[in-house]
């Protein structure tokens, strides 16, 4: 059996879903667009498998994901549709909940969060609700996982029965003869596609194209469904789709009045309200958000995730030298042993030791995302964002930057806007993603230890700095016009689910070793050999004879006005297209250490304070990984446009690496 969780954005979704799951998930893309598709074993219906399907508001095709949505429910057809909303506002959910009534599924509606509504003193009648809507009705809290094990048990029987929602026909006047009008024309149409009619007439009724053509119709037809709409709009006075809408939301008016008891305002929504008049102030709500994050990099990179970190470290080096001592052992043959100590543990080993930073980071990320506050930080940015030409939805996209530059580019497409999306691609690699944060981490232990939460929060707003200007400049040359309305509903502040922000922390640990030992470990054994060899393929004593360091030497001119023209940097420069954890990795194995604690205080070597925070601006704002420029092309339509982008990023971090160099040189710094 194949469930589909559909829902709209903040209720509870996500963390039903893990709920559901636990660990038995995976993540993938819909086939042919590179939509998030996310599934998984419900854990108490193994032959049962959910589909989360990305949060909606309605099933008109104005996002990828609507259509997406869309496109799967009425194709895939799957066994039923778990439907959750919110119960703290059933209303505005609803209105999506009536949409999938339509599609004649079997169906099961979720009421989450219903120990807020009687916490409040508020109540819902479930069982008038269900009669009201012809489907069953479970009252949850995902969050407590309350109610969950009911759920599974009702969404398993109306699936296994093929229980569909109840005939329901709550048109009238002008809207119901338009519908019923539509639904006679194209009967046959339906029939032959698979099509649920009511679906289908109530969409072409409101315009929707991609249904037009989905039914085949003719030009005789189309003509005459134009003609029916028409005469309705007259009638009433009033457009195609307000005239639905009000359709809707007065049979939802009805239902709440008979089955909704409830206060005005919940406890969470009066305690978040008391919270906003600060965290959302006009003047504040930005210092704040700066302040916010320079406690958690102070906490990740000062604290609690450097201590890990060390520990590790110092655990990788045992095992390396333990290696080392038992290769010795056994006679290993010198060239396998040097690959085994000076290559992959090397490389892979000085990468691993910052698995436990990434982690905490992501801690306290899933902290604030679970708990509300990144939506108003959506909603505080969309001010600022649209001096640029954006609305506070790039936001969005921009946000998961600072995780990884690929799933972010991929979020692009819930903007409805092409101008919109295509900007906010270019901006989006800008934000400085995790897979830098082992360089960082790096140069900040080896230059600035007192000041590692400072030198951090710096990085990462000149990153936002930088797109900002490089934004500016896009509106005034290549995307001129104003961006789309920017309109979200903040959900209301709440404890973040443990279960939740564990599966988070995992899902980037996981990714993270996976690089580590899929990537990385390639290229580090690359790396290796093009230090150990020269062109003639001789192992070589001094790695300054090797191909890497002609290689090396062949762009080593380009950074040396940066002030690390060396050809050990350049090449580390190189390799981090692959990965920017390959950085680190890189320069462990050239300097031939096993671990980044090691690799620490060579780097004075290379590198003065200044030069090495000029290289952590390079390093913040050149071009992303090749997965990430991949990313850029497919969403884009076009290598070339990908190609300058990344072209044009690359020159904007090379201009301003230079610029930071000369000013610091100008104060005196060195």
């Amino acid at each position: 059996m194949v469930f589909a969780l559909i829902g709209n954005q903040n209720c509870g979704k996500t963390t039903l879903f893990n709920q559901l799951t636990g660990s038995n998930q995976h993540v993938g893309n819909f086939p042919g667009v590179t939509v998030e598709k996310k599934e998984g074993v419900i854990k108490k219906a193994q032959s049962a498998t959910v589909v989360d399907l990305p949060g909606i508001y309605s099933l008109s095709p104005y996002t990828a994901e609507e259509v997406v949505t869309r496109d799967f429910l009425i194709k895939e057809k799957p066994d039923a549709i778990i439907n959750i909303v919110d119960a703290t506002n059933i209303e505005r959910n609803l209105y999506l909940t009536l949409q999938l009534i339509e599609l004649n599924l079997p169906m099961v509606l979720a009421l989450n969060m219903m120990d807020e509504v009687t916490a409040s003193g508020g109540s819902i009648e479930v069982k008038k609700l269900e009669q009201a809507l012809g489907i069953p009705v479970v009252p949850i809290s995902a969050s407590k996982n309350e109610g969950v094990s009911e759920l599974v048990n009702r969404a398993v029987k109306t699936a296994q029965a093929q229980i569909r929602p109840q005939k329901m026909d709550f048109c009238s006047g002008e809207v119901h003869r338009a519908i019923h009008g539509v639904a006679h024309l194209i009967e046959d149409h339906c029939a032959a596609t698979g099509t649920p009619l009511r679906f289908a007439a109530t969409r072409l009724v409101e315009g929707d194209e991609l249904t037009e053509q989905a039914l085949n119709l003719n030009q005789n037809e189309i003509e005459t469904l134009e003609h029916i709409a028409k005469e309705m709009e007259d009638a009433l006075g009033t457009d195609r789709e307000a005239a639905l809408a009000d359709m809707r939301y007065q049979f939802i008016e009805k239902i709440s009045a008979d089955t909704v008891h409830k206060p005005r305002e919940t406890r969470e929504q009066l305690r978040s309200i008391a919270i906003d008049r600060v965290l959302t102030h006009k003047y504040f709500a930005i210092p704040i958000f700066l302040c916010i994050m320079g406690v958690v990099f102070w906490l990740t990179f000062g604290v609690i995730g450097s201590f890990l970190s060390d520990v590790m470290a110092e655990g990788i080096q045992t095992v390396t030298v333990w290696t080392d001592s038992l290769l010795t052992h056994w006679g290993i043959n010198p060239m396998v042993h040097s690959l085994i100590i000076d290559g992959i543990y090397a490389g892979v080993g000085s990468v691993l030791s910052f698995l436990p930073i990434i982690v905490v980071l992501f801690f306290f990320l899933s902290m604030l995302e679970d708990s509300g506050y990144m939506a108003r930080v959506a909603f505080v940015m969309d001010k600022l964002l649209r001096k640029i030409g954006l609305s506070g939805r790039s936001f969005v996209p921009m946000l998961i930057g600072f995780g990884c530059s690929v799933p972010a580019i991929m979020a692009t497409r819930t903007l409805a806007s092409e101008r919109d999306r295509k900007m906010t691609i270019m901006l989006t690699p800008f934000m400085s993603c995790s897979a830098k944060l082992p360089i960082y981490a790096v140069f900040t232990a080896a230059f600035f230890p007192e000041h590692a939460a400072l030198v951090m929060i710096a990085l990462y707003v000149l990153g936002m700095v930088v797109g900002i200007l490089y934004g500016l400049v896009l509106k005034r040359f290549c995307f001129k016009g104003e961006p789309v309305p920017f309109v979200m509903e903040l959900p209301a502040y709440r404890l973040p689910s443990g279960k939740s922000i564990l599966l988070h922390m995992w899902e980037k640990a996981k990714d993270f070793l996976h690089k580590a030992f899929t990537i990385i470990f390639a290229a580090t054994i690359v790396i290796w050999f093009l230090q150990s060899f020269d062109f003639k393929l001789n192992m070589v004593a001094d790695s300054a004879n090797s191909m890497l360091a002609a290689i090396g030497a062949l762009i080593a001119p380009v950074f040396a006005p940066l002030g690390f023209g060396n050809w050990k940097v350049s090449t580390a420069l190189l390799t981090g297209l692959t990965a920017k954890e390959a950085v680190v990795s890189t320069l462990a194995v050239l300097m031939g250490v096993g671990d980044a604690t090691a690799l620490t205080p060579l780097l004075s070597r290379m590198f003065t304070p200044l030069t090495a925070f000029v290289f952590l601006c390079f390093t913040l704002l050149y071009m992303p990984c090749v997965a990430a420029l991949a990313a850029v092309r497919r969403e884009m339509g076009s290598g070339k446009d990908a190609a300058l982008a990344m072209l044009a990023q690359t020159g904007i971090a090379w201009l301003v690496a230079f610029v930071v160099l000369r000013i610091g040189l100008l104060f005196g710094l060195v």
